[in-house]
């Protein structure tokens, strides 16, 4: 049951309610933001990316998370601008962020595949410092050739090894956070010490990764920075259940999202982890009107303009791997068979696996309900999940979260970088008022926002 069609009103509560967790996420590789908007401004800006952080800080949220491409995606050889491309480098922008915000989250994806520990662990712990204990790391894999063509040994791993590497790569960015301890840094003046003689020392000897030295970077006041995965396989949900501290989720309907939820929890105490050792955070969208029925109507505009008839038959053609250019959006679906062993929409991650059983899938619910190409691209790539007043929507995230399909959302706004206003403004107060939202900040790092202790590696 999608969260924004029914909903309905909360169960009854037993003990104290659950506290809704959010953050905001400005994807910029995906089809959910809007440009062409005339109410869209910079997508490059960086006040775009300052007005829309200090409003999450100001709506009291967890973190601003920017996801990240490595190369720019291309659709039949040329640059796929259908989407916003070219955004700034996230590590970079947020530190940015750091310095015009005081305790909003500052989270970032970067690459395991073509980057190295050391130099990924001192950014981050850099940026830490700099932040004052509010950075997180979303830990990813790059899948393919395409971007590998972008470094220096280009190719790509296997996907097994894809993932061996960036365990080890996370393991070994935690030795590095941890070689350094607590009272390490002493700059004593009058003895003339300024670190600990075994400050930073590491050694680290591995499959994937052979270095030993000193780490160049103290302890952060975070141990080290949240570490944020996102993974629906079962390898994928042990990872978060061993090591993440906050998990993505793509399941906006509560069916979905409370066995997901179950599944993952219960594998926390084999490693020692209790329920709340690890926020699970699906993406979402929210869409507020002044009455429901207004913001279904506008709810049905922005899905209209997320998915243009150029973007239904690109998707299309993702899938398909032929050149479909010359069929209808508002038509039926093509009559040929897809080719599987031909890529034309590159390094969008969607389109890479299954492509086959997709198309077989989406000819079944074209067929049953009698879509058009562009009715059906709606139907699975677009959809708002939570519509309607104010009232409506924080009773549907707060019926969500004390149901147990999640700890909070992510939220994708359409917009940039006004796109967060009205939930800021009219939503979360109501959270507020139902005592399942912070009214404001109370401690100064992203793990306080999270209501996470320090890693265990930090004494």
């Amino acid at each position: 049951m999608p969260a924004g069609s029914n909903a309905g009103q909360p169960p009854p509560r037993a003990g104290q309610a659950k506290q809704v967790h959010l953050a905001v996420q400005l994807p910029g590789i995906h089809n959910v933001t809007v440009w062409t908007d005339p109410r869209s401004e910079s997508q490059i800006a960086v006040d775009s990316f300052i007005r829309l952080a200090r409003a999450a800080e100001r709506g009291k949220f967890d973190f601003f998370f920017l996801a990240e491409g490595l190369r720019l995606r291309e659709h039949k050889g040329q640059v796929y601008d259908l989407d916003v491309v070219g955004r700034p480098e996230n590590l970079t922008m947020l530190a940015a962020l750091a310095a015009v915000t005081s305790r909003l989250g500052l989270a970032a994806t970067v690459n395991t595949t073509f980057n190295e520990p050391y130099e990924v662990a001192r950014r981050f712990a850099t940026l830490d410092l700099l932040s004052e204990g509010r950075t997180a790391w979303n830990v990813v894999t790059s899948y393919d050739a395409f971007t590998g063509e972008n470094f220096r040994r280009g190719g790509y791993l296997d996907e097994a090894d894809r993932y061996t590497r960036a365990a080890e790569f996370l393991s070994t960015a935690k030795e590095l956070w941890a070689s350094w301890g607590e009272d390490d840094l002493v700059a004593d003046a009058s003895s003339g010490e300024f670190v600990r003689p075994g400050a930073g020392r590491f050694a680290h000897h591995g499959e994937h990764f052979d270095i030993s030295g000193r780490f160049g970077t103290p302890r952060g006041p975070q141990g080290h920075p949240v570490i944020i995965q996102s993974g629906e396989s079962d390898a994928g949900r042990e990872f978060a259940a061993r090591d993440a501290d906050v998990i993505f989720s793509k399941y906006s309907s509560l069916e979905q999202a409370r066995p997901f939820y179950e599944d993952v929890k219960r594998r926390l105490a084999a490693y020692g982890r209790t329920h709340d050792d690890l926020k699970i955070l699906p993406t979402a969208t929210a869409v507020v009107a002044d009455t429901d029925e207004e913001a279904r109507a506008y709810a049905d505009e922005i899905t209209r303009e997320q998915v243009s008839p150029q973007t239904a038959i690109a998707h299309l053609e993702g899938v398909w791997g032929r050149d479909l250019s010359a069929y209808d959006p508002d038509g039926p679906l093509p009559d040929v068979d897809p080719e599987p062993e031909s890529l034309i929409l590159k390094g969008h991650s969607v389109f890479r696996k299954g492509r086959e059983e997709t198309a077989r899938r989406w000819r079944e619910i074209a067929g049953e309900r009698d879509l058009s190409i562009r009715e059906l691209m709606i139907e699975v790539h677009g959809g708002q999940t939570f519509v309607g007043s104010p009232r409506t929507v924080a009773d549907r995230i707060d019926h969500f979260v004390q149901s147990d399909g999640a700890d909070g959302f992510i939220l994708v706004p359409h917009l940039t970088p006004d796109g967060l206003d009205e939930v800021v403004d009219r939503v979360v107060p109501l959270l507020q008022e139902k005592g399942v939202y912070r009214e404001d900040y109370t401690g100064p790092t992203l793990r306080d926002h999270l209501g996470l202790g320090l890693p265990k590696e930090t004494p």
